[in-house]
């Protein structure tokens, strides 16, 4: 049941890697650098996209066949918007070059969070039913409790047309992406300026993710090291930013070999952690095995 979401994965992981190759003939080695460095980032970001969709699905009990519906859906969602954030961005970063530190203290932020223990104010568990994006998206349109289908719309009792849970579930997918966008794009233009290297290396990075979500949504939950290697590389994109700001230039290469470094750095140690785990359980049943 996996093989088409990887098999659409593969493409799309061949089709940035194409992507960024005709940069570095067409452009330079520079700005495929650039590319690289803001797809690794979006993709690592991505991640806890992942999640949020799952929980909202799993909240709006939509059906697996349906979900492909909603993500598509999305996708075309977050091209839009996320187009129109990065053309503003770009506009600012003209106009008011201050914008940068902006930038850099929403990182900077996102990443203390994380990494001081405490810092966000709720480590419990979020009920989905008071989560303020499902709330508004619920109240944003009159709609029904039963599915129909895959259809967005449904003839309600009184005969009038009205939303399906897939339609609400669509719109609080796609508020959520804009929330998550909030951080990404800022940590992308950290990376590079140029808004056509931060549109095209988000863009990348959302469809190789969505189309597998459904597997990296269940294996990133083994991935414990992941969020704070991000954390980190949100912090370092946001002091990057402020140092060049104040005129000290840290080269892309150096850059993309930190954010390369520090990912696969969070997922290795995650998978020695789970894999030191395994052999523990293993060697705990084994001992109580033979104690019996």
């Amino acid at each position: 049941k996996y093989q088409m979401p990887i098999t659409r994965t593969l493409a799309w992981l061949s089709a940035t890697a194409i992507f960024g190759l005709g940069i570095w003939y067409l452009v330079g080695s520079k700005t495929a650098e650039e590319f690289f460095a803001g797809y690794l980032v979006e993709q690592s970001l991505s991640v806890d996209n992942l999640f949020v969709f799952l929980l909202l699905f799993d909240y709006f009990k939509v059906p697996l066949g349906a979900q492909d519906r909603v993500l598509n859906w999305g996708i075309y969602g977050a091209i839009v918007m996320r187009a129109t954030m990065i053309g503003l961005g770009a506009a600012a970063l003209h106009q008011y070059r201050a914008i940068l530190l902006v930038f850099a203290g929403i990182l900077v932020y996102s990443s203390a969070k994380v990494l001081i223990p405490g810092a966000d104010g709720d480590d419990e568990e979020e009920d989905m039913s008071e989560n303020a994006i499902v709330k508004f998206s619920r109240n944003l349109i009159d709609s029904v409790d039963e599915f129909d289908g895959d259809r967005f719309f449904t003839m309600g009792v009184d005969g009038l047309k009205k939303a399906t849970p897939l339609f609400i579930c669509m719109i609080a997918v796609e508020i959520s992406d804009v929330v998550f966008a909030v951080d990404s794009i800022p940590a992308v233009f950290g990376v590079t300026e140029n808004p056509l290297v931060v549109f095209s290396s988000n863009i990348f990075a959302i469809m190789g993710l969505r189309s597998l979500y459904t597997i990296l949504s269940k294996a990133a939950s083994d991935l414990e090291y992941l969020e704070p290697a991000v954390a980190v590389v949100l912090g370092f994109i946001g002091s990057k930013m402020i140092a060049e700001y104040f005129g000290y230039d840290i080269r892309t290469d150096v850059s993309l070999f930190v954010v390369a470094t520090l990912l696969s750095g969070g997922i290795g140690l995650s998978i020695l952690s789970k894999n030191n785990e395994e052999e523990m359980e293993e060697a705990n049943g084994a001992s109580s095995s033979t104690t019996e």
